[in-house]
């Protein structure tokens, strides 16, 4: 199973979206450093995920997600609101 995920940093509450294959893997290298982007900036807390059978259909919708540029569509799927 593939997955897109949402995390939210503890420090300011800013979102990172993202996709893996390994979703616990992902988390620990994201909250240790090993992580280009979040780098420096964590820790960080998971807030959402999604399912998905292929990397490819996790990625379309990572990069939907990313597209919307709005922290309060994120805040309602988040809630259980559908985007």
């Amino acid at each position: 199973m593939c997955t897109t995920y949402i995390l939210q940093r503890e420090k300011d509450g800013k979102f990172y979206i993202g996709s893996t294959t390994n979703i616990e893997n992902r988390i620990k290298k994201h909250n240790s450093g090993q992580s280009r982007y979040t780098k420096n900036k964590g820790p960080f807390r998971i807030v959402y995920q999604e399912q998905y059978e292929t990397l490819s259909e996790a990625k379309k919708r990572e990069y939907y997600l990313k597209s919307l540029k709005s922290r309060k569509a994120l805040e309602k799927l988040i809630k259980g609101a559908f985007v």
